[in-house]
């Protein structure tokens, strides 16, 4: 009698959980760590908008400038306001008052440390300079320099106030320069508590034989 064939049993795969996606793409030779477009946003949006490197905090300009170059600045910058007031305003006094304390605090500000004693000569001649184009007189020479000097006398105020104020930013600026240096020089003169002088041998040295003296020498 013949015997049914039997087959040998087969083995069956088994079924595994699908991987994660993080996985996945570590096994197609991608990297892990690098976030997808919609990750970065996320991150971006939770930060606040602090990813934004092309802007900078805003600056006011602070340039230093030398007697000449502060007189230059406020002098020419004085007469530029006059021409504008006379245009634009009537030759306005107050308006000219206004941009003259203006003027004299950035003269008084940007002038260099060397040169701090200059800026309040060069205001009061700014300002008379500058109140040519408003002043009232009119005709030759003579009544030219008397509106001159009646302007000056009616807007004394302004001049005055301007003055002050660059005398007060001057001395502030100069005692901070002093209080800078006479740090500067504390902080030089101060010797560390292990040096000793030059002068003063150390102790192992004053120990030697004279002989090994001459040897090291």
């Amino acid at each position: 009698m013949e015997q049914p064939r039997t087959r040998p049993p087969q083995a069956r795969p088994r079924r595994t959980a699908p991987l994660p996606p993080q996985a996945q793409g570590g096994q197609n030779g991608k990297n892990d760590a690098v976030p997808s477009d919609e990750s970065a946003t996320v991150y971006r949006a939770a930060r606040g908008g602090r990813s934004t490197p092309g802007r900078r905090p805003l600056r006011f300009p602070n340039p230093r400038l030398t007697g000449r170059g502060s007189g230059l600045f406020c002098i020419a910058t004085m007469l530029v306001i006059g021409f504008l007031d006379r245009l634009l305003f009537a030759g306005s006094p107050a308006v000219y008052g206004v941009l003259f304390l203006l003027v004299s605090g950035l003269t008084a500000v940007w002038v260099r440390g060397a040169d701090l004693v200059t800026a309040p000569v060069v205001v009061p001649i700014a300002f008379a300079v500058g109140i040519v184009p408003i002043s009232e007189g009119t005709g030759g020479f003579g009544p030219q320099v008397m509106g001159l000097a009646t302007t000056l006398a009616m807007n004394a105020i302004w001049l005055y106030g301007g003055t002050l104020i660059t005398g007060v930013l001057v001395t502030v600026r100069k005692v901070r320069l002093m209080a800078r240096r006479a740090a500067v020089r504390r902080a030089g003169g101060r010797q560390p508590s292990g040096a000793r002088p030059a002068s003063q041998p150390s102790p192992q040295s004053s120990n030697q034989a004279p002989g090994q003296r001459r040897r090291t020498a």
